[in-house]
Formats: structure tokens, C-alpha cells, sequence
């Protein structure tokens, strides 16, 4: 996705056939089991299922330009490492522009392999940003243990 793009449930026109944009996204939404780098656009993607706009069809379209040009971004799991367990979470303090809440993304690597990871928008509005973080990491502790 754009760096600092805001897509809105309103603005553009609706798309006449939503019909390709569902399928898009679902297969998107299917392909982020073995891609994790397109899990935030792909969540971003798939609150405007309802009615999609033609901006969030053109963001989809960026997105399979960018599968396309990145072949053999999926997962490696070596069998060479340590088996330490590490996590990182970060937020996006009221990110959506509609509803004021953040958007939380949390990853786990056991050694140098990616185990899991979440994208996710935050089921409360934060007043500030410490608490959107402190939020993302209290999720990411709870995976974590």
C-alpha cells in the first residue's frame, strides 16, 4: 500500500459489479497464510467488502503488482537455528479515519522463522498513542504465552 494512504467507506463512486473486487480480496485474504508482509493491506482491503469504492479496487490491483514483482517472498523455515522465541508488536494509533480506532499488528519468530502474525483493528478507540501500543502488546504477550 501507499505510504499514509486513508482509505474511506466513502467519497468515489461505488463500483457497478462488486463482484470481482470480493474475489480479489478473498483469494488476497487466502494468499496471507504463506505472505505475512500482505497481511495489513489485505486487512485494510477487506473492511470495504460492502460496498467497494474505485480507490480500494485500485489498491487491490497495487497489491497484486506488488505479488507479482516480489516471486519468492514466502515463508523459510531453516533447520539451522536456535530455538529462542522472539515477538514484536507495533500499532497505528486511530488509524481508521471512520471510527477513530488503531490498528494493531503483532509477529512471532521461533529462531530466525516466522511462526505467526495478526493484523487486526482494535475493539476500543484509544486516547493516545502509549495506550494503542501498550494495547498491541498486551495482545502480543497473550499469543506469546
Amino acid at each position: 500500500m501507499e505510504q499514509n494512504l486513508k482509505l474511506s467507506p466513502s467519497g468515489d463512486t461505488i463500483l457497478n459489479d462488486p463482484t470481482p473486487y470480493r474475489r480479489l480480496v478473498g483469494r488476497l485474504i487466502y494468499l496471507t497464510v504463506t505472505r505475512p508482509d500482505i497481511a495489513y493491506p489485505v486487512n485494510i482491503l477487506s473492511q470495504f467488502m460492502h460496498a467497494p469504492r474505485q480507490p480500494h479496487m485500485a489498491t487491490a490491483t497495487r497489491l497484486i503488482r506488488y505479488l507479482k514483482s516480489t516471486p519468492g517472498r514466502d515463508l523459510f523455515y531453516s533447520s539451522d537455528y536456535n530455538l529462542s522465541l522472539q515477538g514484536y508488536c507495533d500499532s497505528d494509533w486511530a488509524s481508521c479515519p471512520t471510527t477513530r480506532r488503531s490498528t494493531t499488528g503483532y509477529c512471532i519468530f521461533l529462531g530466525p522463522s516466522i511462526i505467526f502474525w495478526k493484523t487486526k483493528k482494535q475493539s476500543v478507540v484509544s486516547r493516545s498513542s502509549a495506550e494503542a501500543k501498550y494495547r498491541a502488546m498486551t495482545n502480543a504477550t497473550c499469543e506469546i504465552t
